[in-house]
C-alpha cells in the first residue's frame, strides 16, 4: 500500500470518531472540524504516522492537545474581554443567578487549572476516562498500560481534583 493509500484509510478509519470526540470537547462543529485539520496536518506533515504503533491514538493525542491549546486561548481572549463576555453569560443564562454563573466558573477554572497540574499520563487516562468515556480495559489497551495502572492514575486524578472542593 502506497503512503497517499495509507493516509487515505487512516483517515477513512478515524475520522468521524475523531470529529465526534473534538465535537464534545468544544462544542462547536465549526471548531471541531478545524481541530480535526490540523490533527492530520500535524500527523501527516510530520511523517508522524509513519513512526506511530497506534495511529489512533496518536490522533486521539494530537487532537486533544490541539483542543487543550484552544481551550487555553479562549480563556485567555474570555479574560480579557472585559465586561462584554459577563454581561452576555447573564443574557445567555436566561434567568439563572448571575452570582451562581459567577461561582460555578470560578469552579470550573479550578478544575482546569487542577487538571492542567497532573502528570501528562495521568491527565490522559483522566481524560479519556471522563471526557471520552472510555473503559478502564478499552484505556488501557490504547495507551499501553495494566488495567491497575489505569485505575491508579484514575485515583490519583480523582484525589487532586477533589482538593479543588477544599479551596
Amino acid at each position: 500500500m502506497n503512503n497517499t493509500a495509507h493516509i487515505a484509510q487512516i483517515i477513512k478509519n478515524h475520522d468521524q470518531e475523531l470529529r465526534r470526540v473534538m465535537l464534545r470537547r468544544c462544542g462547536c462543529i465549526e471548531t471541531a472540524a478545524d481541530i480535526v485539520q490540523e490533527t492530520y496536518h500535524r500527523m501527516f506533515a510530520g511523517n508522524l504516522w509513519l513512526q506511530a504503533e497506534n495511529p489512533r491514538a496518536l490522533l486521539h493525542r494530537i487532537a486533544a492537545n490541539l483542543a487543550t491549546d484552544y481551550d487555553r486561548r479562549r480563556n485567555i481572549r474570555n479574560q480579557y474581554a472585559g465586561d462584554d463576555s459577563a454581561e452576555e453569560v447573564e443574557r445567555v443564562s436566561d434567568g439563572i443567578d448571575p452570582e451562581q454563573i459567577t461561582v460555578a466558573k470560578q469552579r470550573l477554572d479550578r478544575l482546569v487549572a487542577a487538571v492542567d497540574t497532573l502528570s501528562p499520563k495521568c491527565r490522559t487516562v483522566f481524560v479519556l476516562r471522563k471526557f471520552e468515556d472510555l473503559s478502564h480495559a478499552e484505556i488501557a489497551e490504547r495507551l499501553g498500560i495494566s488495567r491497575n495502572m489505569v485505575e491508579k492514575h484514575l485515583r490519583n486524578a480523582m484525589q487532586a481534583l477533589q482538593q479543588i472542593d477544599d479551596l
